[in-house]
């Protein structure tokens, strides 16, 4: 564990100028796009990612986690004045919001749901910090062929939990780990699937692929799809009349503590799980909440306990699900996933050894983690208004705006058309995807996990020299194994409703 020294090091480097900027500037972007209908975060990291090829590591990602908290603030403004919700995590949000917009209540709903979404986010923040390096300190003690065996585990419970199905999740890791492996063998050198193109043998570019996959993937989904505008009617509009419709006390606040500490907990277990995402823990959290009050009938028409349960757990997996990356260099979902490309662009491989070799950065980060729920809560209280009125922004503006966007990070990243043509066939792929039920969650993740896949199998089969009989001296791995086997036995043959990010 990095000693005092290095923390308030990495503590202090989060507070420059420039990063207080960028963490400002990723707070606004993300709540902007949250709420927009027809716009997703997974779209604004994907396309921001290249935006960050020439910014200092701590720098970038602080940016990257600051949009993807400004979205989980930005999606309950249009569930709560359209009855849409701007992100998949919103969608429970709705359910108690727009009754209480509909009421005439509508910016008291908004600041609802921004402070318990800040409260949510900014405990599992700490809980992240608390947490995450007494774990890595026991992966360290793992070693190649545990890894492999985790790794494998981790494949699978992501496979069977997000999707339609575990077979399908399994066919999109595994297609992953196919287009991965285009480029130079990592233990071998030699090239794999390159066709003699000079352009494959550093791999398909990884901005590029996520751009197409994750952001212009979707557009193409929201296009072939759309029977009618993104929005379903007009806004509620906000009025000032009576000041009490318009704030939350401290009073109001306090009065869901229960509420808000429950799903806290919740938002932040589900949010170390690999495979279980935002939308889970706030419906998981609403259900729970409305089953234990004395009055369940009266969530639905506009109970501030429904915005708390929704929005504090939806955004307590925002911080949580990087336990799994900062201590076993295992991504969780697409976002944490995206973080990982941003990390391997500049050079950094997250896992249990980035708090020997990288503790700054790694506390830099947490210490830019904590200024940018601070940052959720003021740009939110002073931008809320200003955000209501992205709201009714029509489709025909924001997808071109968007499409070129992502062709020109796609171009500058790669150096040339080549990104871009990489970037149309991966949406042609990412399209093909959503429409037949296979996810993208699983195809991203197995892409970006392989290399660290590879060389693990390599150095396992060096340790137990190939013999399959070696494995039982290792009493963790056989575990694993079993474990895996296991959820494949339970998540395998068990009909689910699709996850939000597929």
């Amino acid at each position: 564990m990095p000693d005092l020294n290095i923390i308030i090091a990495g503590l202090l480097d989060a507070v420059t100028l420039t990063n207080l900027l960028y963490i400002f500037a990723g707070v606004a972007v993300g709540q902007i796009v949250g709420a927009i209908p027809g716009l997703t975060i997974l779209m604004a990291l994907a396309i921001a990612i290249p935006l960050t090829y020439s910014l200092d590591t701590l720098t970038a990602v602080a940016f990257l986690i600051s949009v993807n908290k400004g979205g989980t603030v930005g999606g309950a403004i249009p569930s709560i004045l359209l009855n849409t919700p701007g992100t998949p995590e919103s969608a429970a949000t709705a359910l108690d919001g727009y009754p209480m917009a509909k009421k005439g209540k509508p910016m008291k709903a908004m600041k609802y749901a921004l402070y318990y979404s800040v409260f949510g986010d900014l405990s599992s923040d700490i809980v992240l910090i608390t947490v995450a390096a007494p774990l890595a300190l026991i992966a360290l003690q793992l070693g190649p062929v545990e890894i492999l065996a985790l790794m494998i585990l981790a494949f699978t419970v992501i496979s069977g939990l997000v999707g339609d199905s575990m077979v399908k999740g399994l066919i999109a890791a595994a297609l992953g780990f196919l287009v991965a492996s285009v480029g130079i063998d990592p233990t071998q050198g030699t090239p794999r699937f390159t066709f003699g193109m000079l352009d494959l043998y550093d791999g398909l570019p990884l901005s590029a692929l996520t751009i197409g996959l994750l952001a212009v993937g979707e557009i193409f989904a929201q296009i072939a799809g759309a029977t009618k505008d993104a929005s379903t009617g007009t806004p509620i509009q906000i009025n000032s009349d009576n000041p009490e419709d318009n704030t939350v006390t401290l009073k109001e606040f306090l009065a869901n503590k229960g509420v808000a500490i429950r799903a806290f907990v919740l938002g932040t277990v589900i949010g170390a799980i690999p495979g279980l995402g935002s939308a889970t823990a706030g419906f998981l959290s609403y259900s729970v909440t409305k089953q234990a009050a004395k009055d369940p009938e009266a969530f639905g028409t506009g109970d501030p306990r429904g915005i708390a349960a929704a929005e504090t757990a939806n955004s307590a997996v925002v911080g949580a699900n990087l336990i799994p990356l900062l201590t076993l260099g295992i991504p969780g979902n697409i976002s944490a996933a995206l973080l990982v490309s941003a990390f391997i662009i500049h050079g950094i491989q997250p896992g249990p050894l980035l708090f020997e070799q990288q503790g700054r950065l790694v506390y830099g980060l947490f210490g830019a983690m904590l200024i940018a729920n601070f940052a959720n809560l003021f740009v939110g209280q002073f931008g809320m208004r200003l955000w209501a009125f992205a709201v009714g922004a029509p489709n025909s503006i924001i997808f071109p705006s968007a499409l070129l966007l992502c062709m020109t990070g796609s171009y500058i990243t790669s150096g040339g058309f080549f990104g871009v043509f990489v970037m149309l066939i991966a949406a042609v792929v990412g399209y093909l995807m959503r429409a037949f039920g296979y996810s993208i969650v699983a195809f991203v993740i197995g892409y970006v996990l392989t290399p660290q896949l590879e060389r693990s199998l390599s150095h396992a089969l060096l340790i137990t020299d190939g013999e399959i009989m070696a494995f039982l001296h290792h009493p963790i791995a056989i575990a694993l194994v079993i474990l895996s086997m296991v959820s494949v036995f339970y998540l395998g043959p068990k009909k689910r409703k699709p996850a939000s990010t597929k």
